[in-house]
Order: C-alpha cells, then structure tokens, then sequence
C-alpha cells in the first residue's frame, strides 16, 4: 500500500470512528437530528395525493365556534354526554374523548351523566396522562412523575382508558407513537390510537402486548418499537385541515352536533375523536408535515390511528447496521475517490449521493426502513473533499519535488518564478541579453593521475559545488557541468538589468571559496589546482533544444557564448578574465587590468581581454 492510499485509508477509519461515536452517544437522530430528521421527513413524506386519509376516522372539534356556542371552557361533562349518546345512537364504531376530567366535578350530576355513558356504552375511551419530568434521566423507557386519571366519579372501566401521551424528539417534532406505557405494577396502559383502532380490527388483527416476550403485535406480527415502546408512524392529513377539508379527516364542530344541525347517523361504524381544536386550548405540536404550523393533539391521534389500521409502521437501521453502512460508504468513496480525479470524480461524488439517496428512498418505501441519511452523505462529502485536499497536497508535493530537482540547477527564486509564470516548456528559444561564466580546474590532469578514482570523484564533487553555490547565490542558471568544468549563465530565464555585475561577483565568490580547498590539496600532495574562469555579455538566443518528447536542454548558443568559452581556455590558473563588453559594464565596480590583445578561435581580429581582481 503506498503512502497515498495509506493515508486515505486512515482518514476513512477516523471518519467511521467518528460517526460510530456519535451514533452510539447521542438520542435520537444523532448530535446532527436537527439535520438527519429534517431529511428523513423531506425524503420520506408522501405527496397530498398519496396521503388519503381514512373516510371512517372523523374528528369532532373543539373549536372557538363550539366555544362560543356552548361557554367558557372546560364544559359541564353532561355535554360530553350528550354528544356521546346521540354519536351511539347514530351507531358509532367508537368514540375517543380527548379531554381528561382529573378531579370531580363541583356538580356530582355532572359526573354521573358521564359515567352512565360509559356504563352504557363499552367503546368510549377516555384520556390517561402521564406526566414527563422535563429531561429524560436515559435514552431508555420513558420515566414519568405521576398519572392523572379520570375522576373516579366518573366510574370509568380500566378497560375503556388508554393514554393521550405524545413524545417529541430531539427536534420537537412528533413522528412516533407511544404504543403503551407501562404502571408502576408493570401493567401496560395502550395509546389512545391503539385503543380506538382495536374497536375497528378483528380478534385475529388487534394490537396486543405480549408480557412473556416483552413484544407489541399488530395480529401475528410485531410492532418495530425501540426501547420506548415508540414506532415511528405515517402522517396522512396537514396541520389545520379546515382550510382545507379536502385534504384532510372529515371535521365537525362539536356544537353542531349537539344541536343536532348534523346528523349523528352521519358518523356510522366511524371512529370519531373529540378533542381541543383551536390554540387557545393549548393542545397543539409540530410535526414533519410543516415546519412552522403545529398540529392539535386530536388530529395527531387520528393520524396514528390510521397508521395503525393501515400497519404502517417504520423501523429503523440499528446502530451496528448504521455503522456497517457508514464504514461501506466511506470505504467505498475513499476507493473512488482516490482512483478517479478531475471531472471523473465529481461525477462519482454526484453519482454515489444520488446513489444512496435512491437507496434510502427505496428503503423507505418497500421495506419501511429509515436508513441513516445524513451522516452517510456527509461522510461521501467529507471524503469528496479530503480528495480535492489530497490531490492538492499531492499535486504540491511534485511541484515540490520538481522544484527541488529543478533548484539543483537554478536558484529557487529563478523556480519559482518560472513556475508562477504557468507557461508550458517548449522547444525554440528567444534573443536575450545575458552574461555567460565557463570555468575549467587547471591541472585537473595531473591530479587525476595522482589520485584513486574515488578520490578524484569527492574532489571534483568539492569544487563543483562551490560554483553550484556561487552562480545560485548570485541568481545565477547552472547550464551544465562539462567534464571537470561549469558553464552558467546570468539574466535567464529571469531577466536581470546587472547580470554582468552577477557574474562578475559570482566569478569572486568561487576564487574566494576554493581557497581552503587548494590549501587542503596542496598539503595532502604538494601541489594544488585552481580555477580559470571565462566571462563574456551580450546577445545570444536562450531556449530548450533537443527533442520535445525526450529531453530538452535549457541553454544559451550565440557568438558571446563561444567568445566566453575563448576566455576560460586562454584563463591561467586563477585567473578571472572578461571580455570589452563586460569590462564596460563593471569597470567601476571592480578593480580590473587591462591584460592587452588576444587571438581567439573563430574571431579574425584580436580581442580585448581583461582580468578582474577584486571589488572596489
């Protein structure tokens, strides 16, 4: 595995380490739930079409039209009497009361209507609440402070009570039904929905609790609940129907009814719920149906009703499946992600998100599963983005690397440069102004002789770098090394208005750091060897030649490069010598002598020569 994938492969493990800890420590949802259930709710929820809700389910309101009809609420519970009697003798299938009557009433009257109706008719259910502490002590059974029940001078039959309790999760949303809590006696107290809906299933298809093993059963099969008894359930109706009654459970005010202005035959072998339907009775939660319009308490419960006519009920991936799938994903993206790039992978990013999005979709709907949607994609993202980052660091490291090999043969500002520049190596070159220094060992011969080829090999290597060192620290471009000689130039690729005074001091800095050298040399063997150094300005055609798919060679070709050749063969040893042209461009920064007339190879007149000393 190469130190690529190796790192890709770590950052992966921690990204599943990462999630499997978040999964594992948080509620519901995970710490991203404000997220994740957002999700879940956009890509699982039905259009209106689709919802359809249940004919045989009908909501009496509690509205602010029964509230001005019949008085201040809470009512004389013979009312409620009284539309439970006409709703019986309109043959109702059952009716669920929504309201709790946890102390007696001032009018014993009152409670006595009541609690004739429920003697008379066994499908009336009325409300159990339990009371949640603020904050859950455990992500565990739900814990509870204490349970208000109906007054005991309503006389109602444990049979016929169910509770009306609703948990939000993390996001203060309601998407589960709480199948049944259980009393202190560990007796199973049923939802309110689960109750109802009995009444509507037969013997073989109800709803039950199964004590030996501690399982919920709609008929033979068993409810998905978590540690809760909480299933997530489907939503068939929007907040706030009577807007739009076409879309939503059949509602009617309760006040007509008592009146008698609708016909309680209407409600026949229905399932009618009676409940608060206006805010000022404070019985209303947010649901996934609307991010801004809460839902009332009564048309929750007929939801949930039909959810469980209808058995559907949504699971939900256990955390080891959701980390399986986690570390699937990210193994998965790391995998292709570090094998395509570009283009390439952004289609892969797009491809395996559209990807797993249709997979949780299908989940959802053919098998009812929530698969975890959020941290999956996000992890497909993270590792997305630690590509583009790794193949940016990838990418530096060759600039790096190219820049390091490069620098062996011009200045790293010189690199630098040419490489901010963006422009592409290519064959031709371009007429520049520049300085040219060639530098031979005299007596390299005789040393060669007299030393192992080892030996010879670490010497040489010794003065080559003090002109490596000398023509880079001057901005200087190492041409080429010639055997035991050098040739480097001043001015390219990046141009300099002084590369003569460059060169010139370029020139100084390798007579001066080869001293020590020619000491050590002459103590070892009794004699040593030195320098001769050609320099020469002026133009000369500055490009790569050679073959544009092999190898090319940045160099310089013109006259003032093979007069600065001339210069360096005709060098004694030590001796820095320059041309006319360079002389009048340093001649006040340098003490120079004037070392007369030479003939030159290739010239037909003599030429000027001039030897440098020291600066000024």
């Amino acid at each position: 595995m190469n130190k690529r994938n190796w790192k890709t492969t770590v950052v992966a493990a921690l990204v599943v380490f990462l999630f499997a800890v978040l999964t594992y420590t948080t509620g519901t949802g995970g710490t991203f739930h404000y997220i994740e259930n957002p999700l879940r709710d956009a890509l699982g929820a039905k259009n209106v079409w689709q919802r359809e809700p249940d004919t045989s389910i009908k909501i009496l309101k509690i509205d602010s039209r029964s509230l001005d009809a019949i008085g201040q609420f809470p009512w004389d519970r013979s009312v409620y009497a009284a539309v439970i009697e006409k709703l019986e003798l309109g043959k109702v299938k059952a009716i669920g009361l929504d309201v709790t009557f946890p102390e007696p009433s001032k009018d014993p009257k009152q409670d006595q209507a009541l609690a004739e109706v429920m003697r008379k008719y066994g499908n009336v259910v009325l409300p159990v609440n339990f009371n949640f502490p603020a904050k859950q002590q455990s992500s565990g059974l739900l814990e509870y402070d204490r349970i208000e029940v109906p007054s005991p001078a309503i006389q109602a039959p444990k049979s016929q009570l169910a509770h009306i309790n609703v948990f939000p999760d993390n996001d203060d949303r309601v998407r589960r039904l709480i199948v049944g809590l259980p009393e202190k006696s560990g007796e199973m107290i049923e939802a309110f929905s689960v109750k109802l809906a009995n009444y509507a299933l037969g013997d073989t298809e109800k709803v039950r609790w199964d004590a030996e093993q501690r399982k919920w059963y709609r008929g033979s099969s068993p409810i998905p609940v978590n540690s809760r008894n909480q299933v997530i359930t489907q939503f068939y109706s929007e907040p706030r129907q009577e807007k739009d009654l076409s879309t939503g459970y059949d509602s009617f005010s309760f006040s007509d009814v008592l009146s008698g202005k609708i016909d309680a035959n209407m409600f026949e072998n229905d399932i009618v719920l009676i409940g608060p339907y206006t805010t000022a009775l404070q019985d209303e939660y947010m649901t996934p149906m609307s991010r801004a319009i809460k839902m009332f308490g009564v048309e929750i419960h007929a939801n949930m009703v039909q959810s469980i006519l209808d058995s559907r009920f949504w699971n939900e991936a256990g955390k080891p499946a959701g980390i399986a799938i986690l570390a699937l994903v990210v193994l998965l993206a790391a995998f292709l992600f570090g094998t395509f790039r570009g283009r390439a992978a952004l289609f892969w990013f797009i491809g395996l998100s559209v990807l797993y999005i249709g997979a949780f979709i299908v989940a959802n709907e053919a098998l009812r599963i929530y698969l975890p949607i959020f941290y999956p994609l996000l992890a497909i993202i993270l590792m997305y983005v630690w590509s583009i980052v790794d193949h940016y660091l990838a990418e530096r490291r060759e600039r790096g690397r190219v820049t390091g090999i490069f620098g062996r043969f011009v200045p790293k500002a010189v690199v630098d440069q040419m490489l901010a520049s963006g422009n592409e190596v290519k064959l031709g070159g371009e007429r520049m102004d520049i300085s040219l220094i060639f530098v031979d060992i005299r007596g390299f011969t005789t040393l060669s002789e007299k030393l192992e080829p080892e030996q010879v090999i670490q010497f040489l290597n010794e003065y080559l770098d003090v002109c490596t060192k000398a023509v880079f620290k001057y901005n200087g471009t190492l041409d080429k090394f010639i055997g035991d000689g050098v040739m480097a130039m001043f001015g390219a690729p990046v141009k300099y208005d002084n590369h003569a005074e460059m060169a010139v001091r370029a020139a100084l800095e390798m007579k001066k750091q080869t001293a020590s050298l020619e000491k050590r040399l002459m103590q070892k063997l009794g004699f040593t060897v030195r320098f001769g150094i050609g320099i020469n300005c002026g133009p000369a055609i500055v490009g790569n030649i050679g073959s544009e798919e092999l190898r090319l060679d940045y160099t310089a070709i013109g006259d003032t490069v093979n007069l600065a050749a001339r210069l360096e063969s005709n060098a004694k040893p030590g001796q820095i010598l320059i041309s006319d042209a360079l002389y009048e461009r340093v001649k006040e920064l340098f003490e120079i002598e004037s070392m007369g007339e030479i003939k030159v190879k290739g010239k037909e007149l003599p030429v000027n020569i001039y030897q440098v000393h020291a600066e000024k």
